[in-house]
């Protein structure tokens, strides 16, 4: 999406950033997991593809991409950007007739990541910048029957399971965004900073180097 393709959301010990080509080798080492292709209901693409993929998320209108990095590891000297990715998040606008449903997904690609908490972080931040900039009114998040750790996730940021289909083994759940979520959201990313990436790049030039 457009209005992302240079914007950085700065969190307590995450940073979201556009989902750039320099980006997709190390994404598509994760999509090479079982593991992920199960719990993201995803096949494995080639290379080729992968790159495509990453273009067509940048340039749709309804797509919304950032990709998850380690803030503590991205101001380390010497480290890479791709060596700080541990996953992504997604907003999907999928009702042509309502720009205000979004379908929210997130994935914690890194095991080592996984039950630190940095879900929730990254779903709230990801909701509130739905929410502000984007004119979200309504999320859902559909989920694999399977993957209870996400399920819970989304039910303890206060999502409403709607809908189960067993047939393609998933859930529905929502969240109606009204005033009290509002609150809510602005609250519990009080500490969140939206930046110029490509600013944002530089600074850690400099920092990295002095």
């Amino acid at each position: 999406m457009k209005i992302n393709e240079n914007i950085s959301l700065e969190g307590q010990r995450v940073l979201l950033v556009p989902y750039n080509e320099n980006h997709v080798s190390r994404y598509h080492e994760w999509m090479k997991s079982p593991e992920l292709q199960q719990l993201t209901a995803s096949e494995p693409l080639t290379l080729e593809q992968e790159h495509a993929m990453q273009r067509s998320w940048r340039e749709d209108h309804d797509k919304c991409t950032f990709i998850i990095l380690d803030k503590q590891l991205w101001t380390a000297p010497g480290v890479e950007e791709e060596q700080c990715m541990l996953g992504d998040v997604n907003i999907f606008l999928t009702d042509p007739t309502d720009p205000s449903l979004a379908e929210l997904e997130i994935m914690i690609a890194e095991a080592s990541y996984r039950g630190r908490g940095l879900g929730k972080e990254v779903t709230r931040m990801m909701m509130s910048y739905g929410v502000t900039r984007l004119g979200i009114k309504k999320f859902q998040a559909k989920i694999g029957l399977d993957n209870e750790v996400s399920v819970g996730m989304f039910k303890k940021l206060h999502f409403q399971e709607v809908s189960v289909c067993k047939v393609f083994k998933e859930v529905t759940l929502e969240m109606t965004v009204d005033e009290a979520v509002r609150t809510r959201l602005r609250d519990e990313t009080a500490f969140m900073k939206e930046r110029d990436y490509t600013q944002a790049c530089r600074d850690r030039q400099e920092l990295v180097s002095q």
